[in-house]
């Protein structure tokens, strides 16, 4: 077990200045001599969130203050992201099939194998909707917040911005890693309202060098559009057997101002999950939970209350 203050300064990544917005206790399980980081804060039925690119556990810090006193709230930190190692690729991969055995390995190492529910956003979603497929006695309830776990929608092109990224790779390299285009930019086109400086710099606190904004690169080029795209078979395979949950009780919550996951995504899961609750925001964006965390946490801990009471 590797100490925070030394795996921080391994990766050369200060969070004390945002240690007042993120007041957590922070955890690493090796995997393939990694260190893969996470929250494990309260107790009660599991409850793991999911990041997607470019955030990390961060991005979860008021849900998971709202949930822990009565759930256990689990948030990793992607392999990549956030407080875990940021491996060159001779070491990992990046792809979505290594994302989602990380997953399992952290929760079979926990012993967290019944009554999970996942809470999911952006790539978070196709990662945990992977490992709910492949394991869907062990999920109890879904939250699902802009993303997606299925194809692109048909006629839906990738936007352009991650077009450029994905396919030209000598800018995408320079722009993300560079320049941390992709992170920093993030923080002026996902949410609506518009964030603090203090979440500004917590949002990009872990991609602070080239080296450590390996994982927001290979995040994207690792989308896949084509059948000879590595993760396109999972991708597919997920998108085939996404009716294994339609019993799982579901809560969707969808920022309207979403420039990746639309509105045309939010139509699929209806479309996939019928039986769903919805909520909208208008005044949110992809980053639905800094825009509408103050609705969203009292909703998503009714949800579940409300559950565990049937």
């Amino acid at each position: 077990m590797l100490s925070e203050s030394c795996l921080n300064s391994m990766n050369n990544i200060d969070i004390a200045p945002i240690r007042h917005l993120y007041p957590f206790t922070s955890h690493f399980v090796k995997i393939k001599g990694l260190n893969y980081h996470f929250l494990d804060q309260g107790s009660g039925d599991p409850v793991v969130m999911l990041h997607g690119n470019p955030t990390w556990s961060f991005y979860f810090r008021e849900l998971i203050k709202g949930l822990y006193p009565e759930f256990r709230t689990i948030v990793p930190d992607h392999m990549g992201c956030g407080l875990s190692d940021k491996p060159a690729v001779d070491r990992y991969d990046y792809r979505l099939k290594s994302r989602v055995d990380d997953l399992e390995t952290l929760l079979d190492e926990l012993g967290v194998t019944r009554d999970i529910t996942l809470v999911l956003h952006d790539w978070g979603g196709m990662i945990g909707m992977a490992y709910a497929v492949k394991h869907p006695e062990r999920i109890r309830r879904l939250v699902v917040m802009n993303t997606a776990a299925f194809l692109l929608p048909y006629g839906k092109p990738l936007p352009i911005r991650l077009r450029l990224i994905r396919n030209i790779k000598p800018f995408g390299t320079l722009a993300v890693l560079g320049f941390n285009a992709f992170a920093v930019g993030a923080l002026f086109m996902a949410s609506y309202k518009g964030l603090s400086a203090d979440v500004k710099s917590g949002l990009v606190a872990p991609y602070n060098n080239w080296r450590n904004r390996i994982a927001t690169l290979k995040f994207v080029q690792d989308i896949p559009v084509h059948e000879k795209d590595p993760s396109y078979r999972l991708v597919k395979y997920v998108d085939d057997n996404l009716h294994q949950l339609n019993h799982v009780p579901m809560l969707i919550l969808w920022g309207e101002h979403d420039f990746v996951f639309d509105m045309d995504f939010l139509s699929h899961w209806r479309r996939r999950f019928p039986r769903a609750a919805i909520s909208t925001f208008k005044d949110a964006g992809h980053y639905v939970l800094e825009d509408a965390g103050d609705r969203i946490v009292p909703m998503v801990k009714n949800f579940l209350t409300r559950d565990s009471h049937l």
